[in-house]
């Protein structure tokens, strides 16, 4: 729906601008974000994909508290995401060089690392190989080796982790590993869409399975001793991924590791356990921790849309669907003017607005309903109110997809509201048709529509 594409429009406005460094031969895509005192190299881990990353609120939280105190330095491994995919998957030791060639690229002499899942495994090796460039290492759900060994209880048989490469092989294309990786949000189906498509960007399925078959080989753990900078190890008691017997392998192993244990269900950094994670980041490499919170407002969001626009295009031709559609801009530039609403985004024919007082909204939405007949068009409105991030001049959040959602079930020329907008409007003059409860797309429990009478 057009209304789902405006709101994926709106977060994918703050995508940073990707770059890319040569290293031996291969192109490493990387992104920076923030422009802190320190350099922080985030090493993901499975398979990552950046652009894809900027679609799920939660990784942005992620990368915008850790840009709020570095200088944030991502990137794709190769054969993954978008980098140069190849033939065969590096080893522990090309991708140190992926490292360096990224560093070198963005001008950063010395980094801390962080590394998650088997991202850990390569930052602890590039810490006791080049101390002179890691100034710190962290790692999240990480270890050593991967398969269990008679002095090593710590993970999956060989054949266990074989037949899992070869299950997702098969399998790819759907939520392959969400069961342990993200599991507190195995239910949300936004969140399984996005970890899908997140999955089929960053990889195709022969090479997810080679990075797993090659994960069953790393081992290094002859290599702990060996590493002198401070470290911070976070690793969950109930990671269902990694056993956490991993970490604190590891934690006796480095001399002065700081292991802090955590309490979540995920093993991905950017899950139920993302605030403590990140605030045992920032005072572990600045002595202080902040709890920096985006700007938060309470705003009624609209969203907009012009019905059967696509039919009408087909009929009109480019040219006179183009001069509609300024009109139509226009007019609805107007109207948000004239009722103090604050346009966000617009994608084609659809708009997303917020405003100050929900009431204001309802009958902006309405107006703009009846004044674009004069132009021979139907539109439909969602909105509710809710408590929005407000990153730059965007907004983002669960509000925001709620509204979203409502404009989905909105019909021809209708006004559709969410409870939460019906109940703050009371006393305000406007009368509205109950609609019922209804099921809202990867919105979480269902809601009582209204419909505004005009």
């Amino acid at each position: 729906m057009r209304v789902e594409r405006l709101a994926l429009q709106v977060a994918n406005s703050m995508l940073p601008t990707t770059h890319y460094a040569k290293s031996g031969g291969v192109n490493i895509a990387y992104q920076t974000v923030g422009t802190g005192p320190r350099d922080l190299v985030l090493v993901p881990g499975w398979v990552s994909n950046l652009d894809v990353f900027w679609e799920e609120p939660a990784v942005v939280r992620l990368f915008t508290r850790l840009a709020s105190f570095s200088r944030l330095i991502l990137f794709d491994k190769r054969g993954t995401g978008l980098s140069d995919r190849v033939t065969d998957m590096p080893s522990l030791e090309v991708r140190m060089d992926d490292v360096r060639a990224v560093m070198d690229a963005v001008g950063s002499q010395r980094a801390a690392l962080f590394g998650y899942s088997e991202g850990g495994a390569m930052c602890a090796l590039f810490a006791a190989t080049y101390p002179a460039r890691a100034s710190a290492l962290i790692m999240g759900g990480a270890f050593a080796r991967k398969i269990n060994a008679p002095d090593y209880p710590y993970g999956p048989t060989r054949d266990q982790a074989l037949a899992f490469a070869e299950e997702v092989e098969r399998e790819w294309g759907g939520a392959v590993g969400m069961e342990t990786r993200w599991p507190s949000q195995i239910g949300d189906e936004r969140c399984r869409q996005w970890w899908a498509r997140y999955l089929r960007a960053s990889a195709s399925p022969a090479a997810a399975a080679a990075v797993l078959r090659m994960n069953v080989d790393i081992d290094i753990r002859h290599v702990l001793p060996a590493v002198r900078v401070p470290t911070l190890l976070l690793h969950s008691r109930n990671d269902r991924a990694i056993d956490f017997g991993a970490t604190r392998y590891m934690c006796q192993r480095i001399t002065g590791a700081k292991l802090v244990e955590l309490q979540g269900v995920d093993h991905i950094p950017w899950g139920c356990d993302s605030d403590i994670i990140l605030d045992e980041i920032e005072e572990f490499l600045t002595g202080t921790r902040h709890g920096i919170e985006p700007d938060r407002l309470l705003v009624t969001v609209m969203f907009t849309d012009i019905v059967r626009a696509t039919e009408r295009a087909a009929v009109l031709g480019d040219r006179s669907w183009h001069d509609l559609l300024e009109s139509h801009h226009a007019l609805v530039r107007r109207e948000l003017e004239r009722f103090r609403g604050r346009e966000i985004d617009t994608a084609g024919d659809g708009f997303l607005a917020t405003f100050d007082g929900p009431a204001r909204a309802v009958r902006c939405a309405c107006a703009i309903s009846r004044e674009v007949r004069s132009l021979g068009l139907e539109i439909r409105a969602g909105l509710h109110t809710g408590e929005c991030e407000v990153i730059g001049d965007k907004v983002a959040g669960i509000a925001v997809h709620t509204g979203a959602r409502v404009a989905t079930h909105a019909q021809t020329g209708e006004v559709l509201v969410s409870s939460t907008v019906k109940d703050l409007v009371a006393g305000s003059g406007l009368s509205f048709q109950d609609r019922g409860m209804q099921r809202l797309k990867g919105i979480r429990d269902e809601w009582r529509l209204f419909a505004v009478e005009q």
